[in-house]
């Protein structure tokens, strides 16, 4: 039996878009989709699905044994602001589902793992501007610290059990397909429904609030190009800084408001913003770069061109 891929919270943000790009790549039979629920009936219905819970070791070994998986996608998460609101259950999901796939390649159970990390692993004490690979540390939130010791872990493993760990510390993830799930920079998502269903939106950053962000199209095609890299020339086991474009909510308007005159931002910071205000507000990737030449595409007046494009076909149809 040819050795399988698994997608562990697959009917996620990023995770929707990953299953679709990997059956894509390595044909919709190899890729098993799996989630804690069947929330996304187009997923399910696309190829192999199965419902696994993360947090349960026993059926993800399951899954990998009978199905020969030898790697895995751990896209499961409770993310910024949902974990802020339910603290030990982001601690809970985020960090023993982590341990779980790694225990599974220290056993040798499976092959290679991906595991997302974040921005958010940085902090208030974090250099603001260009963030350096190598830097403080000192996250301010639940999210971020389960991100900070998930990467210690997978250097960990990757040091003394010689793990095929490979990480990205993505940015805001900007999407027309799934919804956000309870992130910070979910605004610069719902900004682009709201104009279209409402021609005006009220954000909860400020308007000055600068963050990085990305395209969902890059932040697939670095997932597959790292994990398509060779192991040899990776030198980053923790997680690989990653970056593509910075903007504030009062820039993406502007961009929004070239095409849409009409569209009107109006701003209400709430608690988001003081996760925001502790996070940079640009990226220095030049790791990522140089070992596996990653290259982004989007720029954001192209973003949100293809996302207002892509919106408008949802809602006229």
């Amino acid at each position: 039996m040819s050795s399988k891929i698994l997608i562990i919270g697959a009917c996620g943000q990023i995770g929707t878009e990953l299953t679709t790009k990997l059956r894509e790549i390595h044909g919709v039979s190899n890729v098993i989709a799996s989630d804690i629920n069947t929330r996304n009936l187009d997923l399910v219905n696309s190829g192999p699905f199965e419902i696994i819970d993360a947090k349960n070791y026993n059926a993800i070994k399951d899954c990998c044994q009978q199905n020969n998986v030898k790697t895995v996608y751990l896209m499961a998460a409770l993310l910024s602001a949902t974990g802020e609101k339910y603290p030990m259950e982001a601690w809970d999901l985020n960090m023993n589902s982590l341990f779980h796939v790694l225990n599974l390649a220290k056993k040798k159970v499976i092959d290679k793992i991906f595991w997302p990390s974040s921005i958010a692993v940085f902090g208030p004490t974090t250099p603001n501007e260009n963030t350096p690979q190598h830097t403080i540390c000192e996250p301010t939130t639940v999210y971020g610290i389960t991100k900070q010791v998930g990467e210690r872990w997978c250097e960990y493993y990757h040091n003394k059990y010689g793990v095929d760990v490979r990480s990205l510390r993505y940015p805001g993830i900007i999407s027309h397909k799934a919804m956000p799930g309870g992130g910070t920079t979910d605004y610069a998502v719902e900004i682009y429904h709201e104009v279209l269903k409402t021609g005006k939106y009220e954000c909860f950053l400020s308007k000055n609030t600068r963050l990085p962000m990305m395209f969902m199209e890059d932040a697939i095609k670095a997932t597959t190009d790292l994990m398509a890299a060779d192991a040899k020339k990776l030198t980053i086991r923790s997680g690989y800084n990653l970056s593509a474009i910075s903007f504030t909510p009062e820039e993406i308007a502007e961009s929004i408001k070239a095409q849409i005159p009409d569209f009107t931002i109006s701003y209400k910071p709430d608690f988001r913003q003081a996760i925001a205000d502790s996070w940079p507000s640009s990226i220095d990737d030049n790791v990522a770069r140089k070992d596996w030449n990653w290259s982004h595409d989007y720029n954001l007046m192209e973003m949100t061109s293809e996302m207002l494009k892509q919106l408008k076909k949802k809602y006229n149809s």
